[in-house]
């Protein structure tokens, strides 16, 4: 057998081989194979495209990580502070994102003669010196953000009411002396818009400032003010757009209350709650928008609910609320339920829950001398509880945090008590209950009635009950405290406004932040009881590692 047949058969063809010589012609000595081109070019397309795919990946990694710059976190200092002098303020403070950097911001108000920066005056807005100035100062570093004179002395300060001005975000109401109505951007502090108000003369300005839904038809929610002219209560109709009174001045056929407060019921119908110190009574906004306006055109968006209009009096639209206590009324503090809110009534003796849908009494606690307004948290987990601070002696009070289903105690504390203590403050937790803070001074002596000298901020959370961690002394006059989340999960801080208010003498006057981390490491811990069932390394540390929520009560 030939050679070349032997070989062919031990190393036959392979298909590839096969269908290459198929396609190849032997012609004039030369090999030529058809159809090797097209598969050639196709491999070479083929491998540029993985190239060119590899190349433009790595040009997007490289972009990214050096050229295109990763947003900047802000870096915020653990603790700050502003000082201004010669100056008084006032109780009032308020926390927002005011230049976007997802990190809340301080807005507060003092009166001066001048501010930080030489370039505002109180004559930029014909005013004389001293004028009040509104302040907004960075949370991160308490740098000044803007500062604008706004008026010679402040009846009303709000802020936070969404869409005022008619623009996306919310703004700040002001209510001075002159009688002019500030609506202003918190943002960039400038005017969104000034009326000039026709209250009267001899008026004082009913607190709380009423936000309604839209009467005017102009889609922007709008505001209701309250004032008392000898003893009558006179209602005000604004737009939130631009401050256009709305309603007539006309008074309401009622005695001036000692407060007020808006309820929506579970239909969302809006009711005005008046007290006076012995007595809760309810109007609904349309009745009351009727009788301002003097006509019968109410907008369609003003509902009134059909089970409280049966108890209303036919005539006044007066609805009664029966109360089961005796005692004058100093507080109504919105409690929200399951699917409504309820209202607690506080009175100089007893406190009592009434029901926000038939506005009957759901039950009743003995909280005699209440010193502040009551504070929610959640002592419990996803349990609503009320904080109460109540007198009982010369310079003593007791925290009780009470249940908001039944009335009962959860948990109390005696504390010396210097005066104009601020209320208590609480941060909601990631365990879905509260951190409580609140001011006074533990002493194991409760027979002392000596005024404290300093005053202290103590820090509470329910699964250490027996344990309270003292975090900072302060000797300074406190005109203001606040708690807040100032970043998404993180950085719970609280802010203090220290300084003589508007009545007193001109002093120094400052605004500080402090981390609660800062103040926990360096903080006291006090045993409530004789069982030590944690060593003050492990109290400390479980406060350190708390993580909050930015969900508000």
């Amino acid at each position: 057998m030939d050679n070349k047949d032997l070989d062919a058969e031990i190393h036959p063809l392979t298909n590839e081989e096969g269908k290459t010589q198929e396609n190849c012609d032997n012609g004039r000595g030369k090999v030529v194979c058809k159809g090797q081109t097209t598969v050639s070019k196709l491999s070479q397309w083929r491998t540029a495209a993985f190239f060119a795919s590899l190349f433009l990946c790595l040009i997007v990694v490289f972009a990214f990580s050096f050229i295109i710059p990763c947003p900047v976190r802000p870096h915020s200092v653990r603790t700050w502070s502003r000082t201004y002098d010669n100056a008084v303020t006032y109780p009032f403070l308020s926390t927002d994102d005011v230049n976007k950097d997802k990190v809340l911001d301080v807005l507060f108000m003092y009166k001066s003669g001048k501010t930080s920066n030489s370039n505002i005056s109180c004559s930029d807005e014909g005013l004389s010196p001293p004028c009040v100035f509104m302040a907004a100062v960075s949370g991160t570093n308490g740098t000044t953000l803007w500062e604008r004179p706004v008026t010679e002395d402040v009846l009303l300060v709000e802020c936070g009411i969404e869409r005022l001005g008619g623009v996306a975000t919310s703004g700040c109401m002001i209510i001075g002396t002159q009688q002019f109505l500030t609506a202003l951007n918190f943002h960039t502090g400038e005017a969104l818009w000034q009326k000039k108000s026709n209250f009267g003369t001899d008026y004082s300005v009913l607190k709380p400032l009423l936000k309604i839904p839209d009467v005017d038809g102009d889609g922007i929610p709008d505001l209701m003010v309250l004032v008392s002219v000898e003893d009558k209560v006179h209602l005000f109709v604004h737009s939130g757009k631009n401050g256009h009174q709305i309603s007539h001045n006309s008074s309401l056929d009622i005695d001036a209350p000692a407060g007020h407060l808006m309820h929506v019921t579970n239909s969302h119908a809006y009711y005005v709650l008046f007290y006076t110190e012995t007595a809760v009574s309810g109007y609904s906004l349309k009745d009351l928008f009727s009788m301002t306006t003097n006509t019968l055109n109410e907008p369609v968006n003003l509902k009134q609910d059909r089970e409280l209009q049966k108890r209303a009096n036919s005539s006044t639209g007066r609805i009664a609320v029966p109360l089961s206590s005796l005692g004058k009324i100093r507080y109504l503090v919105k409690v929200p339920g399951y699917s409504y809110e309820n209202v607690l009534v506080v009175k100089s003796d007893f406190s009592e829950l009434v029901d926000g849908k038939s506005l009957q009494t759901l039950w009743t606690a003995n909280t005699t001398n209440v010193l502040s307004k009551p504070t929610l948290g959640y002592f419990k987990k996803d349990v609503l509880d009320i904080v109460v601070e109540v007198g009982t002696g010369v310079n003593r009070k007791k925290v009780m945090i009470l249940d908001s289903t039944s009335g009962s105690v959860h948990w109390e504390l005696e504390l010396s008590s210097r005066p104009g203590n601020p209320k208590p403050e609480t941060l909601r937790t990631g365990d879905h209950r509260s951190t409580f803070l609140f001011w006074g001074d533990y002493q194991t002596d409760i027979n002392s009635t000596e005024s404290p000298v300093s005053q202290n901020l103590y820090m509470l959370h329910s699964s250490r009950p027996k344990v309270i961690l003292e975090l900072k002394n302060n000797t300074e006059q406190i005109a203001a405290f606040d708690a807040a989340l100032f970043e998404r999960s993180r950085h719970a801080c609280y802010v203090l406004l220290n300084g003589p208010l508007a009545s007193a003498e001109p002093g120094p006057v400052s605004v500080s932040k402090r981390k609660l981390k800062e103040d926990i490491a360096n903080g006291k811990v006090i045993w409530l009881s004789n069982e030590e069932e944690y060593s003050e390394k492990d109290i400390k540390d479980f406060f350190l590692r708390m993580r909050y929520s930015s969900e508000i009560v």
